[in-house]
This record gives structure tokens, sequence and C-alpha cells, in this order.
């Protein structure tokens, strides 16, 4: 499994001819757009920053897309959708927006993104049927998703393996990157072009903080 930051909250993750991605951007977003070619399309919240579908529809690939909660399963992955909300890029007048959590089942591992999650506890739900997360991806930007002093606590509540913090490149507070790590107490965090994982290896990790740099 290879995994690769496009920007956001954007992760394309790969495994011999599958190709699934995370939040890919759209044409309209504050990022440029992406533009390759998906299997699996998972969008968290229904906004240009996250709902490229149209994006990763490209030559001969035209992705099994999930933008909302739900049981699912395609290509021998299964995927979980939790219901939870956001407070990102709201129009004016609104509280909040609907924001999905997925856990998705490949390979032997578990993957876990939490979308522009703004609630700094999951649901009941989630947590019962989301269990040893290998990685998790989650947001640490602030500006309508967790401060970084939110997105440490989840986390550590999480237990995961590896923890891939987004929503600082391109988008979220200045150096929400910096003050994540820094709450964390991981200033040295491991940072990489791209991560390859293994289920050895992922086992062998213990809330490893690996940033993978766009």
């Amino acid at each position: 499994m290879v995994i690769t930051h496009h920007g956001g909250q954007c992760f394309k993750v790969t495994l011999g001819d599958l190709t699934i991605v995370f939040d890919p951007i759209a044409k309209g977003g504050s990022l440029p757009a992406v533009r390759f070619g998906a299997d699996i399309a998972l969008s968290s919240r229904n906004h240009p920053d996250m709902n490229g579908i149209a994006e990763v529809t490209f030559g001969d690939k035209v992705p099994f897309d999930i933008t909302g909660p739900g049981e699912y399963e395609q290509s021998g992955v299964t995927i979980q959708g939790f219901l939870t909300k956001s407070q990102y890029g709201l129009p004016k007048g609104t509280l909040d927006a609907v924001n999905t959590v997925y856990a998705v089942g490949l390979e032997g591992m578990t993957l876990v993104h939490l979308g522009a999650l703004s609630d700094p506890v999951l649901s009941h739900e989630a947590r019962e049927a989301i269990d040893e997360i290998d990685v998790l991806f989650v947001p640490v930007g602030g500006d309508g998703v967790l401060s970084a002093a939110e997105a440490v606590k989840l986390a550590v509540s999480l237990q995961p393996r590896i923890i891939v913090p987004m929503h600082w490149s391109g988008m979220g507070e200045p150096k929400a990157l910096d003050a994540f790590l820094s709450e964390e107490g991981s200033k040295d965090a491991e940072k990489v072009e791209k991560l390859t994982l293994k289920k050895k290896d992922a086992a062998a990790k213990d809330g490893a903080i690996i940033v993978i740099t766009p």
C-alpha cells in the first residue's frame, strides 16, 4: 500500500491496480484540483475542497463514489461511513454541515479518515465500530475543523498505530501543523513524500506521527 498526499484532506491510496482517494479536490476549490483516475472515491464533506468526484473520473477509471454514511463493499474493500458534523466553509447563517468519517478495511489494515470533522468526540456508534486503527487521518487546522489541541486529544483516545495530520497544507490556520506537533510533543515527527506500508510495518508502530508532504 502506498499513500500520497495531494493537499488539504486529499490522500490517494494505491494497492496494486486499485486506487482509492479520500476527499478529492474539485475545480473551484481553494486548492488546485486533482487529476487522476480512482476506483473508489470518498467525499467527507460536500464542498469543492473535498467533493471532486468528477476530477478522479479519468481515463478508463470511473470511481465507485461514496458521499455519506452507510456500509459499502467494493473490489474487496469494506467501508463504513459515520455521520458527524463540520463547520468548515459554511454559508453565512449556517451552524454546521454533514461530515462523514470513513473507516476503510483493506489488505488486513484499517484506515480511518476523519474528514472535515469539528466534533471533538465521535459518536458511540463510531467508537464501537472502529477498532484497531492502523492509520488515522486527522484534521488539525482549526478554521471549522478540529483545533490542534482537540486533534491531539481525539487521536490519542482512538489509539491508532499511525497518525497522519491533514488540513494544514493549503488550508487551515497558519502554522497549524507546527501547533499540532508541539501540542503532541513530536516536533521531530517523521516526514515522508509517500508512505509505503504493509501490515507488519503498521503493527510495529504505536501512535507514531507521520507527516506526508504534498
